[in-house]
């Protein structure tokens, strides 16, 4: 299978934005998925490279996967990181390998970008668990802990 995988432009919004939906009914964010905040915050990576990149995956004419990888800067891990914060292979195409080439993309974009580490989260008891040890992530036993500051 020929697989593309490019940085997404404007016009890659909407099969990105189907594929999201895909993975929202998969494994939902713990955070309401608001389309019209949902499709601003893509707009605005697509403008701003400086906040993240993301990246849509095709098997020809067809969007399979994405990728997105946003920036952060602490001083723990030396600097400017990077986060997998999405990474969703439609169903029909998992086992062909194609999320551990966008991991591969991540890794190559997060250096590209100054980048020192690449952290990722992901829920128990999911699969892709494994593939993430394989590639070289280690679980730090701690707890990620979120609070909204804003409205």
């Amino acid at each position: 299978m020929p697989l593309e995988t490019q940085l997404a432009s404007h016009s890659d919004i909407e099969d990105i934005f189907g594929l999201m939906r895909a993975m929202q009914a998969e494994d939902p964010w713990s955070e309401p998925f608001d389309e019209s905040t949902v499709r601003q915050n893509l707009d605005d990576l697509v403008q701003n490279p400086a906040f993240g990149l993301l990246f849509l995956a095709r098997d020809s004419t067809t969007a399979v996967a994405y990728l997105v990888v946003c920036f952060d800067f602490s001083l723990e891990y030396q600097g400017k990181g990077a986060w997998v914060d999405e990474l969703f292979v439609a169903r029909e195409h998992r086992g062909k390998g194609i999320a551990t080439r966008l991991l591969e993309v991540a890794e190559r974009a997060a250096a590209e970008h100054g980048g020192k580490y690449l952290h990722l989260e992901v829920s128990h008891g999911n699969p892709a668990i494994e593939l993430y040890q394989r590639r070289g992530f280690i679980d730090h036993q701690r707890y990620l802990m979120t609070k909204r500051i804003a409205k």
